[in-house]
């Protein structure tokens, strides 16, 4: 089999698992979502917040568990393009004696930096659960609460530093050439390296899924599909400000609403 074939076959089989990994999440999302909108209220949700202080070791573990669920749901999607590039520039350093690091690798890189975002959004969503910030059985934060984070989430898309994260997601080619690592372990820090860029670029539109109910699918999706498409554009902060200005005009908008 030629190098073209076997590159080829290598990023066949690189997006035939990312796809499982991702219809797998969402699998998952949507069975959690069935049986939390089927429970009676008077029962309370498997995923609500719990009405006191502190967290058992199961809640907070379930919790972290449908952040990072949903994160590999949404993220992995938009970096499906770094990904088969690394799948591509890997098979053909192999032919020239350098041993072939799967895939896979670099993939648990970018979900080591993803998982350590859910951490936080886990910490998050118990904090507004104390601060009765959040309701307990939608999962959704107060009006307030909701127009600061748009306010927060517009102001970020216009900064330097979202627009440098994003910059990075925006090139996979110019980010495996400037940050290949030899080996399984430079494999993995790479993968870490570009989850890094992908959290800075989109933490603070992650943080919107507090504003219409954490387990809302439907913004899940949109929030999801923004991602790809300002991830696939060319690079240029056409899209990332014309999403600001609506988030800031958003959030205004349900500030001056409950006051």
């Amino acid at each position: 089999m030629n190098l073209e074939a076997l590159v080829r076959r290598d990023r066949a089989v690189a997006g035939i698992g990312l796809a499982g990994v991702v219809v797998l999440a969402w699998a998952y999302l949507l069975r959690m979502a069935s049986t939390m909108g089927g429970m009676e209220l008077s029962e309370g949700m498997g995923m609500a917040m719990p009405m006191h202080d502190e967290w058992p070791a199961a809640q907070f573990g379930l919790t972290f568990l449908m952040w990072a669920v949903m994160m590999v749901a949404m993220m992995v999607p938009s970096a499906s393009p770094m990904i088969l590039t690394f799948a591509t520039i890997n098979r053909r350093r192999a032919t020239s004696g350098t041993p072939a690091v799967p895939t896979a690798v670099f993939l648990a890189g970018y979900l080591v930096a993803w998982s350590a975002f859910s951490v936080c959004a886990t910490l998050l969503q118990w904090a507004l659960g104390v601060a009765a910030l959040m309701a307990p059985m939608t999962l959704r934060v107060t009006p307030i609460a909701g127009g600061v984070l748009l306010i927060a989430a517009g102001v970020w898309q216009l900064t330097p530093l979202k627009y440098a994260c994003l910059a990075r997601c925006q090139s996979p080619l110019g980010f495996i050439l400037s940050e290949w690592r030899e080996g399984t372990r430079g494999a993995l820090v790479m993968g870490m390296h570009h989850g890094a860029y992908c959290v800075g670029c989109c933490w603070a539109l992650m943080a919107l899924l507090f504003v219409a109910g954490v387990m809302n699918l439907v913004w899940v999706a949109a929030i999801a599909a923004f991602v790809l498409v300002e991830k696939l554009t060319p690079p240029g902060r056409a899209v990332s400000c014309c999403a600001g200005a609506v988030l800031l005009a958003w959030g205004a908008w349900v500030l001056l609403r409950t006051l």
